[in-house]
């Protein structure tokens, strides 16, 4: 690790309220990624006539358990639960609904409020709002995360192309770009979703499509500031290929301005996922959701709870978002150094 490293990530830390975020962030996102293990209609351990089954990772028949039909075990059965007991005990995840599990047993009609079963209440379909929350926080997160990674590898392959050629690559791709900027996304995707059921990879397709060229700008001005330097002009003099000189010498200095955007460019990635499908354009239905859960909000007033756990998610991941954007910043930004 070289001193410029290490005096950045003295900086980093330095700023403690973007150091704490990132923590509560990564903290939030994996624990997001046991979601399975959290909220799950299946148990996680079930032991019976002596013997330990996993249904979580291997699915097993009623007459496995006692019942009388070959078809997977409902565990959320009465009956199965008492055979189950009868000769063993069954292990439940913390929340023992998944996002697409229906509570039959509501003690008023969906969506209903907040319980001792439903700790966050449920949605109008009967859903658990705290399976929904921790699910569809998980797919956000992979969303922006995804998104951010592809455009921001494309932007910054265009702007380095565009500021190191200049001249009539950076014109034609200027143009290309104002051009491409101004196609309408929204009723591009509203189209495109009337004649393609719309999935997880479609959208991510369709939205690096359109959202790619948030960097360009920031790394075609240091590629146009960099290319005549005298370490360029002498590695170029000395015949080293443009890719080396591109790869080797300039774009590391290009990456420092890029950095300081990311966690930016993810709060806007979860965001966009967020708006389509509040409006209705973005994962296929039943899909655990932010948005969707934020729709439910909008149309059910006398349910509070839907709309103001899902806003309290989105509002604190963007808010721990911004904190550490802005951690990062003052990380690489050399009037900072000590």
């Amino acid at each position: 690790m070289t001193r410029i490293t290490q005096e950045r990530l003295r900086r980093f830390r330095a700023n403690r309220r973007g150091f704490i975020s990132l923590w509560i962030f990564l903290g939030m996102f994996v624990f997001s990624l046991f979601a399975e293990e959290i909220a799950n209609e299946v148990p996680l351990l079930v032991r019976y006539n002596g013997k330990l089954y996993v249904p979580l990772a291997q699915t097993f028949t009623g007459k496995t358990f006692g019942g009388q039909f070959e078809t997977s075990a409902d565990y959320r059965d009465p009956k199965i639960q008492g055979l189950i007991r009868q000769k063993g005990w069954i292990l439940w995840p913390l929340i023992p609904f998944s996002y697409h599990t229906i509570n039959y047993n509501l003690p008023s009609p969906a969506p209903s409020p907040p319980d001792r079963t439903n700790w966050l209440g449920t949605d109008e379909n009967g859903n658990d709002v705290m399976a929904i929350l921790i699910y569809g926080f998980r797919i956000s997160v992979l969303f922006g995360m995804l998104l951010t990674i592809f455009s921001s590898a494309i932007g910054v392959a265009v702007g380095a192309l565009q500021g190191y050629y200049g001249g009539r690559v950076d014109i034609l791709g200027q143009r290309f770009i104002e051009v491409w900027s101004g196609l309408p996304t929204l009723f591009l995707l509203i189209i495109l979703s009337s004649v393609v059921q719309p999935s997880f990879w479609w959208l991510l397709l369709i939205t690096l499509l359109f959202g790619w060229m948030g960097l360009v700008g920031v790394v075609r001005a240091e590629f146009l500031r960099a290319r005549n330097f005298e370490y360029v002009l002498a590695a170029r003099a000395l015949g080293m290929s443009n890719t080396r000189i591109i790869v080797r010498h300039i774009l590391p200095n290009a990456t420092v301005a890029t950095l300081t955007f990311l966690p930016f460019i993810l709060g806007g990635s979860i965001t966009t996922l967020t708006s389509l499908d509040f409006l209705g354009f973005g994962l296929p239905v039943g899909s655990p959701s932010l948005g969707d859960l934020l729709a439910q909000g909008k149309s059910n007033l006398q349910a509070p709870w839907l709309g103001i756990s899902s806003f309290l998610i989105l509002a604190g991941t963007l808010t721990l978002l911004v904190f550490i954007g802005e951690a990062v910043r003052d990380a690489f930004d050399p009037r900072r150094a000590a």
